[in-house]
Order: structure tokens, then C-alpha cells, then sequence
């Protein structure tokens, strides 16, 4: 009797030990958590369990840091499909489908399983960079995953995330915020990579554009051209298959997350060992000059100027003077005096720097072209306005063209990339008391502009 009831006991702490071992940061078919259980990644850095927002009773599966506080909850499977009450549970079936059921075993939530691949011996795993996936159990390559959190963004962007699109399956990774801190369902606010002309990071109100991270420039997205942090590195991906902006983390002492508020205010979020603390930083529309089109068309933004806050540029003057003088500027400027660009091609260019260059999804690119080869090719289309490099690294490479108005520019104290706009070439000799920069085939056409109007304290050179 008492040898049975030994072997019984060490059964019973077999079993224990193979379901707690083999489950705490994975689930094999047919294994499941019930609401109160949660799995944990290798390194104890995520956990992924059901959880109550806010005030609400209402219960989630969702991933969270483990160790923060308070708690911050970077996805949410169920966001659009809440469970009532603590009798949720969260299982792999034999399709490879994480499904969650509620008290009457109805499914409430599945994941999104549209892999072609060959499903054998599937696993849900908890991986120390927050991703929820799915895969062969034997097979740990990224490529092959059967399915991923990371491809179903909610209002958290996580270091090793992909912010963009799958051309080949037509995935958008989209963050989408929370409807309000008690409920997780998708608000109004969005964060997405834009494909018209050079993709760009855009913030959205519905299908409003509300603020502009921009385009990648080689060193960092040109609205934010100093980096908040140096722990972590950017790029954007840009072949045939795939578009994505993505950062990963040189230092792993340190949590960064990318964070959309219900309210549509970009935040970014650092956790330290060292000080044990969440920092927060504010992006998106935090102050005027992040507000997209702040200043209408053909103008620049500048937190810098005392005087006013939006300037036109150069050869342009407010559309409606009245409603600018008493700050109005959405209306933005117009030119000043027309081009006679098709009859006699004279105009220049003058350059600006610290620039967070205008909106590009009307733009034109080419990454094969370096900056005189995109002056020229610029100058002879009538249509050209402006002119930049598309990699500012290493002295710049590349050419990235603008057609239509010049819309949501900023210049900042410091950073930012140099922009090359196209003016006629009398607004060149207003300007210019001192040496002229200006193309080739104008230094003839100046030098009789100069003469007519007797400026005689104007000098010029013309660039190569």
C-alpha cells in the first residue's frame, strides 16, 4: 500500500514537472492556460496570460513585460472580442491555431493562420523579444513561422517589429491605438508606413493625416532627425518582396518600446536597469511643428523663430495675407512672380539646411543618382520644385525629386538634411548680396538680370 502510494506521489511529480517544464514558455498541441496561468519567455522578459485593462472587468489574453510596473501590455489577441468573466482558455489545436474559449468552449478569438507552409508537430512559443509565435516544433528559423504576433501589431511598436508591408501577401503591419485605457479594441488613431512615392512613417486620425515621422534618410526618419536614444538601431528594408521600418536593440539592459495613446499622442517609452523606471518622451503632434501641414503649402515650420512660427519660403508669399498676419497659416503660400521656365529655362536653386524634408508621397526617386545628376535632372523638368538626396551618409546618395506643392517642411536647431528649392532667377539676385549659387545654363541670363536692375554690390558663381 504504502509502495503504491509512493509511486503514485512520484507519478503525480512527474507529471507536474513535465507539464510545468514543457509549458512555461511554450504549448503543444492540444496544451492549454487557463485564466489565471500565463506563459513565460525563456529569459523571463515577456509573459503572455489573460488580464483586465484599466477599470474593466472584462478579460484579454495579452503579452506584457513582466517585471514592469505598472503594467504595460504591448498586445492584445482578443482586442475586438472581450471575454465576460475568468472562464477563459487559451489552446494550439492540431491545425496550428491558437484559439481562446470561453466558459461554453466557443471560440471567441483565433489566429490569422494564412501560411501556405506545411504545418507538422506545431508549438506556441513565447520568445524573449514579445513575439507570440507559432512554428514546427523542430524548425526555429524566423522565415518559416507558421504565424506571429509580430505580423498583428496593436498599439505597441517593439524592437525587432516590422512597421510596413508583405508584397507579396499584402500584409500591412499597422499599430493601431486602444480605443481608451479600459479598452483595448482599435481606436481611431493609426501609425503606418505610407507607399506612395518614398515610403514613409505617417500618424492618422481616421483617414486624416495628423502627423508625419517622414521618410528614412540613412540615419534616421526625417522628422526626428536626433535620435531620442542611442541604444538601438534603425533601418528600412526596401526590396521587391518587403517595405518595413524596423529598430533593434544593441543593449539589452533596456527596454524601448514606440507606444500609440488613445489620444493619438506618440510616446516613447525607456526602462532601464539602472533606473528601474519607465521614461517617457512625446512624439506626434507634441508641439505645432509636428502637426502635419502646419503651415500649408510652400512654407517652413520653425520653433526656433520668436517673431512667428511659419515662414514662406523663398519666391512665395502667404495666399491670403490677411488670415496670415493674424496667424492663420493653413492656407499656406503661393509664388510670388511665375516661372518663364518652358520659354527660357533660367531658374536656380537655393539651398536649405536642417530641413525635415517635405511629404513625399507625390515624390519621385532614384537610388542610383548622386546630387548633380539630381540637380540637372530637376532643372530641365519645368515641374521640378525641389531637390534632396535620399542617403545622407557617407556625403549623400541617391535623388529624391518633388513635383507638386511643398507641403508639412520644418527646420530644425539642428539635424535635419539639406534641401535644394527651385526659384526663379530674380528671387536668386534678391537674395544674394554676396556670392550667387546657381546652375550653369543660368550665369548668362543673371548676368543681364544683374545689369538691368543695377545690382552692382551682387556677385555670382555658378556651380558644376
Amino acid at each position: 500500500m504504502v509502495q503504491n502510494f509512493r509511486m503514485l506521489f512520484i507519478w503525480f511529480l512527474l507529471l507536474w514537472y513535465l507539464r510545468n517544464s514543457t509549458s512555461l514558455d511554450s504549448l503543444a498541441v492540444s496544451q492549454s492556460i487557463h485564466d489565471g496561468e500565463t506563459l513565460v519567455s525563456e529569459e523571463g522578459t515577456f509573459e503572455v496570460g489573460f488580464f483586465s485593462p484599466g477599470t474593466s472587468t472584462r478579460r484579454y489574453v495579452g503579452i506584457w513585460y513582466r517585471n514592469l510596473s505598472p503594467l504595460t501590455v504591448v498586445w492584445v489577441a482578443n482586442r475586438e472580442n472581450a471575454l465576460q468573466n475568468n472562464a477563459g482558455v487559451l489552446k494550439l489545436d492540431e491545425r496550428g491555431l491558437l484559439v481562446i474559449l470561453n466558459g461554453t468552449n466557443s471560440t471567441i478569438w483565433w489566429s490569422n493562420n494564412t501560411s501556405s507552409k506545411v504545418v507538422k508537430n506545431p508549438i506556441a512559443q513565447l520568445l524573449d523579444s514579445g513575439n507570440l509565435v507559432v512554428r514546427n516544433e523542430r524548425d526555429i528559423n524566423e522565415d518559416n513561422f507558421l504565424w506571429q504576433s509580430f505580423d498583428y501589431p496593436c498599439d505597441k511598436f517593439l524592437p525587432g517589429m516590422k512597421l510596413g508591408w508583405n508584397l507579396v501577401t499584402g500584409l500591412d503591419r499597422t499599430i493601431t491605438s486602444w480605443k481608451n485605457e479600459d479598452d483595448p479594441s482599435k481606436g481611431e488613431y493609426s501609425m503606418k508606413l505610407d507607399l506612395r512615392g518614398y515610403p514613409q512613417v505617417i500618424g492618422y486620425k481616421g483617414d486624416v493625416v495628423r502627423f508625419r515621422s517622414g521618410s528614412w534618410n540613412g540615419q534616421a526618419l526625417v522628422g526626428y532627425p536626433i535620435r531620442p536614444f542611442t541604444q538601438y538601431v534603425h533601418e528600412l528594408v526596401f526590396n521587391e518582396k518587403e517595405v518595413y521600418y524596423e529598430y533593434k536593440t544593441l543593449d539589452r539592459s533596456t527596454f524601448f518600446i514606440v507606444a500609440l495613446t488613445p489620444s493619438g499622442i506618440g510616446n516613447y517609452l525607456l526602462w532601464t536597469n539602472q533606473t528601474r523606471r519607465i521614461k517617457v518622451l512625446l512624439f506626434g503632434e507634441s508641439e505645432p511643428c509636428e502637426k502635419y501641414a502646419m503651415c500649408g503649402a510652400n512654407s517652413i515650420c520653425n520653433m526656433d523663430n520668436s517673431s512667428r512660427t511659419c515662414d514662406c519660403i523663398k519666391g512665395h508669399v502667404p495666399k491670403f495675407p490677411e488670415q496670415w498676419n493674424v496667424s492663420h497659416w493653413y492656407n499656406g503660400c503661393v509664388p510670388r512672380n511665375k516661372s518663364d521656365c518652358k520659354t527660357n529655362n533660367t531658374d536656380g536653386f537655393l539651398r536649405y539646411t536642417d530641413m525635415k524634408i517635405p511629404d513625399t508621397s507625390s515624390s519621385w526617386f532614384d537610388k542610383t543618382m548622386n546630387l548633380d545628376e539630381c540637380q540637372k535632372y530637376c532643372l530641365k523638368n519645368c515641374s521640378c520644385k525641389a531637390y534632396a538626396n535620399l542617403d545622407i551618409r557617407d556625403g549623400g546618395s541617391g535623388c529624391l525629386l518633388w513635383f507638386d506643392d511643398l507641403i508639412d517642411m520644418r527646420h530644425f536647431s539642428n539635424g535635419g538634411q539639406d534641401l535644394y528649392l527651385r526659384v526663379v532667377s530674380l528671387e536668386i539676385v534678391l537674395k544674394y548680396g554676396s556670392p550667387i549659387p546657381v546652375c550653369v545654363s543660368c550665369c548668362t541670363y543673371l548676368k543681364f538680370l544683374i545689369t538691368l536692375a543695377h545690382f552692382t554690390s551682387v556677385r555670382f558663381y555658378c556651380s558644376q
